[in-house]
């Protein structure tokens, strides 16, 4: 099953996620796709991983996320993203201008066969304004389409507010 879970800043969907993930009783692989270019991010993937389950397998990709699913994704796993909106912002400032279509269509064309369980966790950024520059509304655009592809190859969409997630597509256990 695949599940898209959507939410803003620290509104609970990276922990219900992680409780998906240990109500699954498959396997966890944890799929990092931060990258700390400052101290503060540092600090904040030190924390994810002191938190995190000693027990998951933990992959670190903050761009080639096809490849990585593809990889580790098995009948008896449940496999966990975590996000791709940064998975998305690595993306877009990478020099390689065709590497975020090409690696969005490379995920959208393994997400549907892949085995064992998906949960995909991502912030929505589309409730607020519309923001100022090129860089940030193309951002905003892309994780908007982004989002709406992955929710329909996807079983299940949650979106959360406050801690509380409410069933978009499919039902929560």
């Amino acid at each position: 099953m695949r599940t898209l879970i959507l939410g803003g800043a620290r509104s609970g969907k990276s922990a219900l996620a992680e409780r998906l993930a240990v109500d699954s009783g498959r396997e966890v692989v944890y799929i990092a796709t931060a990258q700390a270019g400052d101290a503060e991010m540092a600090a904040r993937i030190a924390h994810h991983r002191a938190c995190r389950p000693q027990q998951w397998l933990c992959v670190e990709e903050p761009l080639h996320l096809a490849d990585v699913l593809h990889k580790y994704a098995r009948e008896d796993r449940c496999m966990l993203v975590d996000c791709l909106t940064l998975w998305l912002s690595n993306l877009l400032g990478d020099p390689d201008m065709q590497g975020f279509e090409r690696e969005r269509d490379r995920l959208l064309s393994v997400l549907p066969g892949l085995p064992g369980d998906v949960l995909m966790v991502s912030n929505e950024v589309g409730l607020g304004i519309v923001p100022m520059g090129e860089l940030t509304r193309r951002f905003v655009d892309e994780a908007g389409r982004l989002h709406q592809a992955i929710a329909a190859v996807s079983e299940r969409v949650v979106f959360v507010a406050a801690g509380l997630p409410l069933a978009l597509k499919g039902t929560l256990p």
